[in-house]
């Protein structure tokens, strides 16, 4: 042992032994209290869903049999202020250093700044530690210095970036603190994760499924490599099943690192090239691709903290949402008419679980063509997936609405009958979570609204009756989109022509009908610039064409940035990170619009279905500024033949 510094391990989202640097740092300068402190208040409006509060629950006693098994137990506090309770944990047993691994998401970066600053102010000393990532958001920048705003060029630039793949070694022996008595540790069912009978209830049918904890994640990882992966870029056309790694959620609970991900995958690639299997090239690119995307979500929100509210484009503040919570509820409960669209919605509130390219398709309708704000949709995938990752979850919903740069353009219209025929062609899927639909023919199954009525009535399907009738006509969404995106042009040229005072030329004029895409620099190119630790994201001085909102909220993300960027220059050294069928067989048994979260009413949803939701409130943002290896997006064009094009109108 180096020394006997007495250290508080605060465990968030890396419920882990192995390759968890922040421990593997306490264990090896002196004795250690391991924390984990369930702070509900902390959460606001993004309270973790009945499903990611099940897996945390079973995940946290697999922790505390491994921490204990080594020496010293995890410590599990209900409160009602972290600060408060890592405080009251320092005091009690004297510790002199706080040590955690970074957390990205706008709450974490919230409420990891203050805790920083509280306790440095007490002369705490802070280390945090890259246990999510295999780059840090502030090491990838353009040759100009500033952050990305395209996937593309993002990942271009990480792999042409060594990565240190070697794992932080797990300890083989933990030394309690002094004094570990002295603080009260509560029980798991103590923490209230399950707030029901009803919930308790529901929970079971995951328990069928899945196997929380970090040691099930680690054979959950090598089953996929071995078995899973040669087939992965083939099974992203069946959602039928289970066909994705399914690792998302150990991945967001950090029951492994995603280093330890990318060594496995690394690996596996070395031996099939050695033994010639050529065919597994496109599946690890594919892979490695929904890996680079989970890296990406924590990139965007770190540099771009707003995102969680707001499209990174800023002309879509003036698009025309529909705020049409009737609309938003049949899209929730899974009753639009469309099976492909229905049967995902089903699959999703019943297992809190859906395969990527479902997601895309119904978070597609919900935004395409019933216009609903893309927010509402994004927290109520929060609220019921299983997997729920806020950082993937943004990305996801501002990747299909059209709010990044390299996003879905405006215009896209998916057809979800042509998405059926192509992702569920016998339509399996479909009569798995529509049983009102599960005597109808293949012919028919993806588009009921045209089959004879001697079809319908030998299926036993009445439209309007047992099932409904499509909420929107494919032509007349088709003419909505185009004329909300024809509106927000307008309105978007009308607020820039008023900026120029009047003084309308050619030059300007030639910049009207532009994407306005925040600008954060990363990387100072003065000889004077500060070194990387003390540097924090802000908007160009040099930039004329930035507006000054835009500055003011690149600025204001800084806030943010320097929480981890600081504290993670004060780690002495950089340490990297280094039974599935059950699932298989699951489903057999089963711009400014009011944001979601400002809809009170709205919220209403979980009720329709039996559950609960802590109502949101706008967010603690004010205070700082104000989608995961399965969450992948299709990054391809128009699917051929499902575009739904629109009869133009007479000049």
């Amino acid at each position: 042992m180096a020394g006997s510094e007495r250290t508080v391990v605060w465990f968030r989202r890396d419920l882990r032994i192995d390759d968890n640097p922040a421990l593997a740092a306490a264990a090896r300068d002196g004795v250690v209290l391991p924390v984990f402190i369930w702070c509900p208040a902390d959460e606001g409006q993004f309270y973790p869903g009945r499903c990611s509060r099940w897996w945390l629950k079973q995940s946290l006693p697999h922790l505390s049999q491994s921490l204990e098994s080594l020496g010293c137990p995890l410590v599990l506090i209900r409160a009602e202020s972290t600060l408060e309770a890592l405080l009251r944990c320092i005091d009690s047993v004297g510790a002199t250093r706080l040590v955690y691994n970074h957390l990205y998401d706008p709450v974490s970066l919230v409420r990891d700044d203050k805790i920083k600053k509280e306790l440095s102010a007490l002369g705490i000393s802070i280390q945090s530690f890259n246990g999510d990532l295999l780059y840090e958001p502030w090491e990838i920048y353009d040759d100009s210095g500033l952050a990305f705003t395209t996937f593309n060029m993002y990942w271009e630039k990480c792999m042409e970036l060594p990565i240190d793949i070697s794992p932080s070694l797990a300890p083989w022996k933990l030394v309690p603190v002094p004094g570990l008595e002295s603080v009260r540790s509560c029980s798991v069912d103590d923490l209230g994760l399950e707030s029901s009978k009803d919930e308790e209830s529901s929970n079971a049918l995951l328990r069928r499924a899945w196997s929380p904890g970090w040691r099930n994640a680690e054979k959950m990882l090598e089953e996929f490599v071995s078995h899973g992966l040669l087939e992965y870029s083939k099974h992203g056309m069946k959602v039928e099943g289970a066909t994705t790694s399914l690792l998302s959620p150990y991945l967001h609970f950090g029951e492994v690192s995603v280093r330890k991900v990318y060594q496995l995958v690394r690996m596996q690639q070395i031996k099939w090239e050695n033994e010639g299997t050529s065919e597994a090239e496109e599946s690890i690119h594919f892979f490695m691709r929904s890996i680079g995307l989970r890296e990406y979500s924590r990139y965007l929100c770190f540099n771009f903290p707003f995102t969680h509210e707001k499209s990174l484009l800023g002309n879509l503040k003036h698009y025309p949402w529909k705020v049409d919570e009737e609309r938003f509820k049949s899209w929730r409960q899974g009753m639009t008419g469309y099976p492909l669209v229905d049967a995902g919605m089903r699959e999703l509130w019943a297992t809190g679980w859906t395969h990527n390219r479902i997601r895309v398709i119904i978070s597609s309708f919900a935004v395409k063509f019933l216009l609903i704000p893309w927010t509402w949709g994004m927290k109520y995938f929060w609220d019921v997936l299983l997997d729920a990752d806020l950082e993937s979850d943004i990305l996801g919903w501002q990747y299909i609405s059209g709010s990044l740069p390299d996003g879905h353009e405006l215009s896209r219209l998916d057809n979800p009958e042509v998405q059926g025929q192509k992702y569920d062609p016998d339509g399996v899927y479909v009569r798995t979570w529509i049983p009102e639909l599960a005597r109808m023919p293949t012919e028919w199954i993806h588009h009921p609204w045209d089959a004879p009525s001697c079809i319908l009535e030998v299926a036993g399907v009445e439209l309007g009756f047992n099932y409904p009738k499509p909420i929107v006509d494919l032509h007349i969404a088709r003419e909505c989109l185009d004329d909300s995106i024809s509106t927000m042009w307008q309105l978007d040229t009308a607020e820039k022509l008023a900026e120029l005072d009047g003084e309308v030329v050619e030059d300007n004029l030639s910049n009207i009908k532009t994407f306005d895409i925040p600008k954060v620099v990363l990387r100072e190119t003065s000889p004077c610039a500060l070194p990387i630790d003390q540097r924090v994201p802000h908007a160009s001085s040099k930039d004329h064409n930035l507006k000054s909102k835009v500055l003011k909220a690149s600025n204001r993300s800084s806030i943010c940035v320097d929480m981890i960027r600081s504290s993670k220059m004060e780690a002495t050294s950089s340490v990297a990170n280094s039974p599935v069928s059950r699932k298989r067989s699951f489903c057999e048994t089963a711009f400014h619009v009011p944001s979601y979260s400002s809809s009170a009413e709205v919220h209403s949803h979980i009720q329709d279905h039996g559950g609960s939701l802590v109502g949101p409130s706008r967010y603690l943002l004010q205070e700082a500024g104000r989608n995961c290896v399965d969450e992948v997006e299709d990054s391809s064009t128009a699917d051929s033949g499902s575009s739904i094009s629109r009869q133009r109108k007479a000049a």
